[in-house]
């Protein structure tokens, strides 16, 4: 599994700091770990699938998106071809747990710089 309900229960109460029913709407299989790094072009292939298995719907769009948030522009092109997996029921909820597994890496001390953008985004969901 790239994301299990186990940790879904116990980290988004923790990371994003308002209530959230953190029942998925659906699962499918992803990636589990889709970010720039992970991409190659011009030609599309896409690198280091040992994460891959099973995640809420939308959750490679959402965390695709969510490493995005650095580079505006980037985030709004993302937004603009993934939008009708992200702005859905599933969408959102995947993206509340793509930013909750970034919230708790900044908390760590990986991409730091991420947090900010990561709360703006959440205020935008559950706002």
């Amino acid at each position: 599994m790239a994301v299990r309900q186990e940790y879904l229960d116990r980290a988004m109460p923790r990371y994003l700091g308002v209530p959230v029913d953190t029942t998925a709407p659906a699962w499918t299989t992803a990636h589990g770990d889709l970010h720039w790094a992970n991409l190659t072009g011009p030609a599309l292939a896409v690198l280091d699938w040992e994460g891959w298995g099973t995640a809420p719907a939308g959750y490679d769009a959402a965390l695709l998106h969510a490493h995005s948030l650095l580079v505006p522009d980037t985030a709004a092109e993302v937004r603009r071809r993934l939008g009708h997996v992200l702005d859905t029921p599933a969408g959102r909820f995947a993206e509340l747990v793509a930013v909750t597994e970034l919230l708790q890496a900044a908390a760590r001390g990986d991409n730091p710089d991420l947090e900010e953008p990561l709360w703006r985004r959440l205020s935008g969901i559950t706002g």
